[in-house]
């Protein structure tokens, strides 16, 4: 087994993605499971590829996720990070366009804590007059 594999660590919320990129004809598997069983919308499909049309390797490289954590749309765009990352090892001349596009940016937004007097993060309890 000495072929070329290329990691790469994704995180967007509470999710987690570990991506490996190796040279194949664009077969994208996330969990074991074929991206259109795991994400049904079309919109999340094309969020993970996104980085792959950036750089022109739809068809040049497999991918193979693990994701944990999170909801979908999270773990869509773990996976876009960590197809980002890992085709900055494939070749680091792709840097520039990955960067310009965001792809390489860590998204830092996560879920708000809830605080005491309230019921949720800002939701305050009902007013009532009487």
């Amino acid at each position: 087994m000495a072929a070329t594999r290329y990691y790469g660590t994704g995180r967007r919320k509470k999710s987690v993605a570990r991506v490996y990129l190796m040279p194949g004809t664009g077969k994208i598997t996330i969990n074991k499971r074929d991206i259109d069983e795991y994400l049904g919308l079309e919109t999340l499909k094309l969020v993970v590829r996104q980085p792959l049309v950036a750089t022109d390797n739809v068809d040049k490289f497999d991918v193979l996720v693990n994701v944990r954590g999170g909801g979908f749309t999270g773990q869509a765009g773990a996976i876009r990070h960590g197809i980002s990352r890992a085709l900055l090892q494939a070749d680091p001349e792709y840097r520039p366009i990955l960067k310009q596009a965001g792809y390489l940016t860590r998204d830092p937004r996560m879920k708000e804590r809830k605080k005491y007097g309230l019921k949720a993060a800002r939701r305050a309890p009902q007013f009532s007059k009487r």
